[in-house]
Order: C-alpha cells, then sequence, then structure tokens
C-alpha cells in the first residue's frame, strides 16, 4: 500500500529521528514533514510503533494515511505539491 506521514514534532531531536525512520523504512521526503512510499502492513506497523517511541503524545502529531495506488492517482496537487530539493523520479513515478 502506498502509504503518506505527515508529522509535525516540536524537539529538533525527535523530528530527526522520526525523519530518519520514515527514510529507514524506504519513504522517500516529499516536504520538510511529509514522507510518501510503498509499505506492507507490517512495515506500516513497525513504523508506527518507532514513531511513537519518539513523539510526545501532548505535544506533537503524527498522521500516517495509507492509500491504494488508484486513489493516490486521483489525489488533487496544487501549488508547489512536492519540495522540489527532495523529489526523485521514484517518487514522481508513484503518480504518473
Amino acid at each position: 500500500m502506498i502509504v503518506w506521514v505527515v508529522y509535525d514534532i516540536k524537539k529538533d531531536k525527535a523530528r530527526t529521528k522520526i525523519a530518519k525512520a520514515c527514510k529507514q523504512a524506504g519513504l522517500y521526503r516529499v516536504q520538510y514533514s511529509v514522507f510518501l512510499g510503498v509499505l506492507n502492513d507490517n512495515q506500516k506497523d513497525a513504523l508506527e510503533l518507532e514513531l511513537e517511541d519518539w513523539m510526545n503524545e501532548e505535544t506533537d502529531s503524527v498522521y500516517i494515511f495509507p492509500m491504494s495506488k488508484n486513489e493516490l492517482k486521483d489525489t488533487v496537487l496544487l501549488g508547489q505539491a512536492f519540495d522540489k530539493d527532495f523529489v526523485t523520479d521514484e517518487v514522481k513515478a508513484l503518480f504518473f
């Protein structure tokens, strides 16, 4: 399944650890606090557990949005949807 991970983390150390965990899970950064990629159910669950370890549930938020490839193709992207410094051809291939 395709997964979006979107987060708002207050502390720099936790934010860095969460970004690193997303990259290690095979996700691609598309905005500063947004990752996109393909994970199976086990990988998604493992990432969720790891992110919970780094976040402060009272001040931080993490959203994990799973979707099918068809739903992703129906996604509307407006303006500068992807940060040009982060987006690779692999990410573009998920959309087109």
